[in-house]
């Protein structure tokens, strides 16, 4: 699933292409990928308006859009915004093709159909539940040691649940979570109580540094992800621990170790992590 770095890095790959770009027509051949309006409002609203700017908020992206309207993806497993020239053929999974003033097209492919698509006037996210209720951005000027701090305090749950939690950060998912939790040297199973201020202070730096990593080497690409020119990332060359479950740990050779932690397959150093 992209998370927040592979959709910062989609942001970026279509933030100066897209701006100012009018959406002339919208061809829409799953309408279940639209949550609301309904499929056929969801095209008369669109065509005509032009994009002004392109954000991210978590795993989301919003196109803030003429006449004050948000366009909100969530790519989630499998889905890709891919923009492509006229004329290139059209793959399989395309479920929503933007054609643009420019004549580009701005395509939505998705093998598992399990991409959210909504429209809403700007700013009305509250029945987008997944998007409304999120916490901090881990790498704003918001998200600070102090206010890591308090949303640890007295806590029971592992921290790799609290890591997945968007409620509690916005755009962690496995990949980084179990990344972030190997430099900071803490094991997936520790429970947020038994923190002490200095492995905090180790969390949260190493919650912006895999985060601002991730971004820099253009997202992990495994099998999926893609940014929206349709290049992949190169972060999976460097991960120390995703994956690499039975390998050696790079810092000290201990063989990794594979748990299912909160429901999602963990993997970290015995050795490295306590």
């Amino acid at each position: 699933m992209p998370e927040l770095p592979e959709v910062e890095t989609v942001r970026r790959s279509l933030e100066q292409v897209l701006s100012g770009e009018k959406i002339v027509k919208v061809e829409l051949y799953y309408g279940g990928i639209v949550k609301t309006p309904d499929p056929q409002s969801f095209v008369d609203i669109l065509q005509g308006k032009v994009i002004q700017e392109l954000k991210r908020r978590g795993k989301y992206l919003i196109f803030c859009l003429s006449d004050n309207y948000n366009l909100i993806i969530h790519l989630r497993m499998t889905g890709q915004l891919i923009l492509c020239e006229p004329g290139t053929s059209i793959a399989k999974h395309t479920h929503i093709i933007f054609h643009l003033g420019n004549g580009r097209e701005l395509r939505f492919v998705d093998i598992r159909k399990f991409g959210l698509i909504y429209l809403v006037p700007a700013g009305e996210w509250q029945e987008i539940k997944g998007l409304y209720t999120l916490g901090p951005e881990p790498l704003s000027a918001e998200f600070t040691f102090e206010k890591l701090q308090e949303s640890i305090k007295n806590k029971k749950v592992k921290l790799k649940t609290f890591l997945l939690d968007q409620r509690q950060i916005a755009g962690i998912g496995n990949i980084y979570a179990d990344e972030i939790m190997f430099t900071a040297g803490i094991n997936p199973e520790r429970t947020l109580e038994s923190l002490t201020k200095n492995e905090i202070e180790e969390l949260y730096q190493a919650i912006q540094l895999k985060l601002e990593e991730g971004i820099k080497y253009r997202g992990t690409s495994f099998s999926d992800y893609v940014d929206g020119l349709g290049e992949k990332g190169s972060y999976q060359t460097r991960l120390n621990v995703y994956q690499r479950a039975g390998e050696p740990c790079k810092r000290c050779g201990t063989t990794l170790v594979k748990k299912v932690v909160s429901g999602r397959g963990t993997v970290f150093c015995p050795k490295c992590q306590l």
